[in-house]
């Protein structure tokens, strides 16, 4: 059994609180990793091109207001 094997088979005996704490932190983790790459690709230019569509959308007047205005 490989350490994933036995990683999983812990996570599966977790009491509910714990496992929630694991998810938690599963989440959080992740979601720090998205922000490093979406701060690396926009330092590195890669979305430049969404903000010059959202210029063009503007200058054309087919920008929108987002969240939409209810």
């Amino acid at each position: 059994m490989d350490r994933v094997d036995e990683i999983t088979v812990a996570i599966e005996h977790l009491p509910p609180d714990e496992y929630r704490r694991l998810v938690d932190w599963f989440r959080e983790r992740d979601q720090a990793e998205w922000d490093r790459q979406m701060d690396a690709d926009s330092a590195a230019g890669k979305l430049d091109f969404l903000f010059a569509e959202a210029d063009r959308e503007f200058d054309e007047g087919s920008a929108r207001d987002w969240p939409a205005r209810t």
